[in-house]
This record gives C-alpha cells, sequence and structure tokens, in this order.
C-alpha cells in the first residue's frame, strides 16, 4: 500500500505493509536544471554501479519517471555473430528461394490462397 504522508514542504511516498507498518522511505530531492539535465545522488549511483557516462532508458510509468541501466551488448567478433546464423539443411537453390519469397508475399497480400 502507498500512502502520502506530509513532510515539511514535501510529500513522501511511504510503503506500508497491511498492518500499516513502514516498509521503506527512500527519498532524496533533486532539480531539474535549466539544461534538463537531473542530478542522481551520489549514493543512489554508487548503489545501482551507475558512473559517469552511463546510459539509461527512460521509461514513462504514467506516474512517473523510471530509468534502468541500458546493457550493452557484450563484445563479439563478425565471426562469432555469423557463425550462429548457418543453415543446417540440405543447400536451397535461388529458384527455391525465389518460390519461397513468392508464396510469402502472396501468403501476406492474399491471406495464404
Amino acid at each position: 500500500m502507498l500512502q502520502n504522508i506530509r513532510c515539511s514542504r514535501t510529500w513522501e511516498n511511504i510503503k506500508l505493509n497491511s498492518d500499516n507498518q513502514h516498509l521503506t522511505t527512500e527519498m532524496e530531492i533533486t532539480r531539474i536544471l535549466n539544461s534538463g539535465q537531473v542530478i542522481i545522488p551520489e549514493e543512489l549511483r554508487k548503489s545501482h554501479g551507475w558512473e559517469t557516462g552511463q546510459e539509461l532508458i527512460v521509461i514513462d510509468t504514467g506516474e512517473g519517471i523510471l530509468l534502468k541501466p541500458k546493457k550493452p551488448f557484450a563484445q563479439t567478433t563478425l565471426n562469432k555473430v555469423a557463425d550462429c546464423l548457418k543453415y543446417q539443411g540440405t543447400a536451397k537453390s535461388l529458384s527455391d528461394m525465389d518460390d519461397a519469397i513468392r508464396q510469402g508475399v502472396e501468403e501476406s497480400w492474399h491471406g495464404g490462397s
């Protein structure tokens, strides 16, 4: 359950369990700068392992904004990527491929007839 509690001149969301016992309060106040930047407090950055330059995904939740770290793909080589794309079946002729493309186009245009 989430309740709004008046604390001095700010509102703070407090999580309560079913017995209305306080569970957690994690609130930091920051400002939006003229440039649109928001400073994330150092303690929060450290606790999430976010360093300068960390890319974040910004999600509009409807009730606020959620920031999640963008997880980069592991570094790899073109050979490793191409290796996972290898076809394991019998080789197809250009005519077979043309027929398959034609069939796919007809199915998408005519609903499979």
